[in-house]
């Protein structure tokens, strides 16, 4: 029968103790308490507040409101000389934009709340079972749930179909926790029966200058000329002095050069993030087949971040490690058992050396044959493979349960009591609920997969948990049931690290059954057997040697005047109204003590395909990867050898293992110490200085030479975050390669990032899997969730998810760098084409009076940014390129620009408004100067006002859409639609405003006739159009030439070796073409042509600094084009290119 259940009624404010008083099915007493409904609303708006609440939303944005500022000041006719709408237009189109976004994210979450209000469920309402909308239930109704239906509200379980009252839940939409959580009925109503989201500033700086200087000019010009002009030239009524017409021409200049940051740079970053956004979402390569899951982007601010990471900071368990657990090895009284799981026969290694294949362990460590689950055949040449324990006996085992060490099971059929205890513990000391959907037919929902993986071991031995109710827990050992009195469960937590039964046999004894992480339990035991743990110590390092989790096993016997005495005592912490936790955590200590040592677990946990390639793709890319575990040190340690974050070839390993802080600090002045002696030498061929010069260096350890990694313990990393000693902890792990905290908590984590945050200039990101994770990934600049078999908490919490650890390398090498490398091209491009457009304003106002009269007319201005150049730089944004996606992975030093920020900074802001200025200049003088002698066709004069717009405005939409050609590295058919389209909309406009039809419907506004026509069409105006373009481009193409061949970056070198293997293959298809067609040769075989192996880096030349690579990629390619051009005219030589030659440099 399902679980019947009462919606509870909402509680008071935390820190507030109010009654709040319910009757079950009794709606009328209910409802004069006025309790919140039961309807949901996530959205924002509805058809009459949309309009209003949207606007004023908007408005709260100091870009919007500046640009509402500077409409307000174009309607004062004394301060504007422009019309209204060249702001008016743009502001308008980028609300609307917004506002059509925002109006449609609330529909679909209008549709969410519409979808979840209207779910059904069963109402008791006057005696009898109603379908009833959620939104309708009420408090105290009486609710009929049925199995895998959704829960309507808040309840309070009355009764459920399941035996004492039980029922399971999941709360993933809760907490994200796809594991099973128990709930029973209160005992009153158990037994019921149911029937029933700083260049602006200094642009903004420069605007306010540059409106001074013209607003002075004015006064000036107004005071020595316009004085002597005023029958001419009248002053408006209110201008009554030259320095009052000054302030008003400041004014007016500040609406003419506000254009130099248009509203529209922040529709177009928004557009482009989410572009970028939507490429990470569409990436078939990040795609889990297996799972069924792609890979998402849950923000679309952080993308150029993405490309400028230079920390990271993982989990180990789920995030490296696959969180399947298996059940491999065990200790059992001082005797160890299992082997690791063979893959295939083996021939033994030279004595000495650790077998191939074999797992990698700590250096020096090695292992032998046997160790490693295989035996030595007696031809003493090859391990023989063993065969898997077979559980036959055993109706009840798991099928898919595997073990590799018969000696185990033995013991168990033999009747040893220790070995059967060990295995009882397992069966009784857990919260796995059983079900059994058909005879025999097992099946566990646990609340973690290790404590899943124990049971299942139990099970496969002869112990099989078969059944629990509240008070009770079925086991069937060695084919016999026995069902044990539950008396008490101390649940397992972060601070505990262990969990306790107390059952009572059949035969009445009460025994105390533990397990726990090693750290806390040792201690606890009583100390009559230091043999047994030692011996059992032994066996731990050796397992997490493995990498493997480990769990030790202990029971105390509890006689009944005890046990009744401590359960009185935990039923008074139980009903403590305050201290509540920590009253039970005091009496659980009580009861966990002297102990008596049966034995531990070993748990492997495999790491995922493709994180070994991972983390060293992300080291060659200098970002440095923290591994911040609550894992034993061995374990840990283990697994960073396993994913090669710790290598043999590294320096040293630094392990810190202080308990008090004196310690702590000693072990991290030697390391310092150890790095700072090695640093006077050369690292990497290169000094000390050299490496410090090549990099933002905030330390001097962080130019040591060599490479070093930091291992330390939760309990030294407590001491290390103290406030007096977080520094000299921060620049010992800042100056190592890789770093692991073990046996941290969830706080601890977050505490490191913090750290890390806090003093360096660096981008972090945080990447885990598990409700522990939270804080750290919330902490980080950047969140990434792995959807694992944790549930989905830490990707409900992250900025980026996907399902594995690999996709990482992708997701920052390809997508972050990409992003970093569009949106820095995009603002550089943006800033150059405002500045040219908007300071031909500011030449042109030392000859007009300084009256504020602009250059181009007004529907140009309102065009410029939103028509004629808005989706050329949109293109180059959303998809430009500088090397494909497989060359951003093959070549990892790459990202480096992204780290030190040098493809936009200060440096690069004012380069881009220098040449912005420089443009503008010839824009306006080399016109200014051809017109002012210039005479048309008909020998009349061609300078005239409307011609000069023309000419300039043509000039500049001519000249900045070439130079955004030169500024793309990837062209697709968009950017040439986007490009030459825009250029033909330009025209197409030009000549519309000034046709008849347009003059002959709006007279006033379209008063120039023909002027486009006629200064197109002479010959004067296209030379100058054209020595415009030619000077303002020419000093960009030159630049560009002789840094590609004197100095060019690693992506030059990149594109250019690529250039060259292009030409290969040719070369090698038309070799194939002309030889003779039956020979038959590899198809790999141009792969072996000498030519250009001297310009791929090798694997360690990646790991140089940026000092290095730009000097190896000067020398290496130096004078590449003129080798180019010897290449070609050696393949004008030759039919097919000469193929056979080899490439030279």
């Amino acid at each position: 029968m399902p679980p019947t259940l009462a919606p509870s009624p909402p509680g008071p404010p935390e820190g507030m103790k109010e009654e709040r008083r319910a009757r079950a099915n009794d709606r009328e007493y209910n409802e004069k308490f006025q309790y919140a409904s039961n309807c949901i609303k996530t959205s924002k708006y509805n058809i009459l507040t949309f309009l209003p609440v949207n606007l004023f939303e908007q408005f709260q944005e100091v870009a919007n409101t500046y640009f509402l500022f500077l409409l307000i000041l174009q309607l004062i006719p004394q301060v504007s000389s422009l019309s209204w709408f060249t702001t008016i237009v743009p502001l308008v189109l980028v609300l609307a934009i917004t506002a059509v976004k925002d109006a449609t994210d609330d529909y679909f979450r209008h549709k969410s709340d519409n979808q979840v209000n209207n779910r059904q469920s069963q109402v008791l309402i006057n005696g009898s079972l109603q379908q009833e909308q959620w939104m309708n239930v009420c408090v105290g109704d009486i609710i009929k749930l049925e199995n895998n239906q959704f829960v309507a509200a808040d309840l309070l379980l009355l009764c459920s179909s399941e035996p004492h009252g039980l029922c399971y839940i999941e709360t993933a939409e809760l907490d994200g926790e796809t594991n099973m959580k128990v709930r029973q009925a209160i005992p009153v109503t158990s037994e019921l029966e149911t029937s029933v989201g700083s260049p602006s500033l200094m642009i903004f700086g420069f605007l306010v200058c540059m409106g001074v200087i013209l607003a002075i000019g004015n006064a000036i010009w107004e005071h020595e000329v316009g004085t002597r002009f005023q029958v001419y030239l009248p002053w408006d009524e209110a201008v009554n002095s030259a320095f009052f017409s000054g302030f008003l021409s400041f004014w007016s200049y500040i609406i003419i050069l506000n254009t130099v940051v248009p509203i529209s740079l922040y529709v177009s970053v928004e557009v482009i993030r989410l572009g970028h956004s939507y490429f990470i979402n569409w990436d078939k390569k990040m795609f889990c087949a297996k799972k069924r899951t792609p890979a998402e982007a849950r923000t679309t601010t952080l993308n150029e971040e993405l490309g400028q990471v230079e920390y990271v900071f993982s989990d180990k368990t789920g995030t490296l490690t696959q969180n399947i657990m298996v059940f491999s090895k065990c200790s059992i009284s001082g005797h160890s058992y299992g082997r690791a799981a063979p893959t295939q026969a083996t021939p033994f290694p030279p004595e000495g050396l650790p077998p191939r294949g074999a797992p990698p362990t700590h250096k020096g460590r090695l292992r032998s044959p046997c160790h490693l689950g295989f035996l030595p055949s007696p031809s003493h040449g090859v391990c023989e493979r063993p065969e898997p324990v077979d559980f036959s006996f055993n109706p009840l085992a798991d099928k898919k349960f595997l073990f590799w060490d018969s000696t185990l099971l033995e013991a168990v059929k033999m009747g040893d009591p220790h070995t059967h205890e060990f295995f009882r513990l397992l069966s009784l000391c857990h919260t796995v609920m059983s079900e059994e959907k058909n005879e025999g037919e097992l099946y566990y929902k646990a609340q973690s997969p290790d404590e899943g993986a124990l049971v299942t071991a139990a099970r496969n031995f002869g112990f099989v948990f078969r059944s629990r109710t509240p008070k009770t827990i079925t086991v069937h050992e060695m084919g016999t049931a026995v069902t044990y009195q539950l008396l008490a469960i101390l649940d397992f937590n972060n601070i505990r690290k262990r969990m306790s039964v107390i059952v009572r046999n059949p035969e009445g004894r009460i025994r105390l059954y533990c397990k726990g992480a090693d750290t806390l339990l040792l201690d606890r035991l009583h100390p009559s057997t230091p043999e047994l743990l030692s011996t059992t110590t032994d066996h731990l390092n050796e397992y997490a040697g493995e990498g493997l989790r480990t769990l030790v096993l202990a029971y105390k016997d509890l006689d009944e005047e005890y046990y009744g005495a401590w359960a009185q005592r935990r039923l008074q912490a139980s009903l403590a109204q305050d201290s509540r936790e920590d009253r039970l955590a005091s009496v659980y200590e009580e009861v966990e003590s002297d102990m008596v040592l049966l034995g531990a677990t070993a748990i492997e946990d495999k790491l995922q395909q493709g994180v070994p390639e991972t983390i060293a793709l992300l080291t060659l890319a200098n970002i440095k990867i923290w591994v911040l575990t609550g894992d034993k040190q061995e374990t840990a340690v283990n697994i960073g050898y396993s994913c090669k974050m710790l290598t043999d070839d590294m320096t040293e390993v630094f392990v810190v293992t202080g308990h008090t802080v004196l310690e702590v600090r000693e072990e991290l002045r030697k390391a310092r110490e150890k790095m700072m002696d090695a640093s006077h030498s050369v690292g990497n061929g290169f000094t000390c200085q050299e490496r410090r010069s090549s990099a933002k260096l905030t330390s001097v350890l962080e130019a040591v030479a060599g490479e070093y990694a930091l291992v330390i313990n939760g309990h030294s990393l407590a001491h290390a975050l103290e406030a007096d000693m977080e520094l000299e902890f921060l620049e010992t792990a800042c100056a190592c390669k890789a770093v692991i905290c073990c046996r941290v908590t969830p706080l601890q984590k977050a505490q490191v990032v913090e750290l890390v945050k806090k003093h360096k200039k660096a981008v972090t990101l945080a990447i885990g899997d598990g409700a522990n994770d939270v804080s750290m990934i919330k902490t980080a600049h950047i969140g990434v969730g792995i959807s694992g078999q944790e549930g989905i908490q830490a990707v409900l919490a992250s900025d980026y998810s996907f399902s594995q650890f690999k996709f990482l390398q992708r997701l920052l090498l390809v997508h972050g760098r990409w992003s970093y490398l569009r949106m820095c091209k995009f603002l550089c491009y943006f800033f150059y084409k405002n500045f040219a457009f908007t300071m031909v304003h500011f030449w042109f106002g030392f000859f007009c009076g300084f009256s504020a009269q602009t250059v181009y007319d007004q529907y140009f201005i309102t065009l410029y940014n939103i028509v004629y150049t808005s989706l050329p730089v949109l293109a180059m944004g959303v998809f430009d390129q500088d090397v494909p996606e497989q060359r951003s992975m093959e070549y990892p030093k790459l990202y480096e620009p992204g780290q030190l920020n040098l493809l936009f900074n200060k440096r690069q802001f004012f380069i881009c408004i220098a040449r912005g200025i420089y443009t503008s200049v010839l824009m306006f003088f080399i016109p200014y100067g051809v017109f002012a002698e210039a005479t048309r066709d008909d020998g009349t004069q061609l300078a005239d006002y409307q011609s000069f717009a023309v000419t300039v405005a043509t000039s500049l939409v001519i000249v900045v859409s070439v130079q955004i050609g030169l500024d793309t590295g990837y062209w697709t058919a968009i950017n040439h639609f986007f490009i030459w389209g825009s250029l033909a909309v330009y025209f197409a406009i030009l000549f519309a405003m000034h046709s008849n039809g347009l003059f002959d419907m709006f007279p006033n506004q379209f008063r120039f006739v023909g002027n486009a026509q006629n200064t197109l069409a002479q010959p004067t105006v296209w030379l100058t159009i054209t020595l415009t373009t030619v000077v303002c481009i020419m000093p960009v193409v030159a630049f560009r030439f002789l840094k590609l061949s004197l100095k060019p970056d690693l992506s030059d070198t990149v594109r250019y070796t690529q250039l060259v293997r292009k030409k290969q293959k040719a070369q090698h298809r038309c070799l194939r073409r002309v030889g003779r067609t039956s020979s038959r040769r590899s198809g790999y075989a141009f792969s072996h042509q000498e030519g250009f192996g001297e310009l791929i880096m090798s694997g360690k030349n990646m790991r140089l600094s940026s000092l290095a690579l730009a000097s190896f990629a000067t020398r290496s390619s130096s004078n590449w084009i003129e080798s180019l051009r010897r290449k070609k005219s050696d393949s004008a030589s030759s039919p097919c290119g000469a193929a056979d030659k080899p490439l030279k440099e």
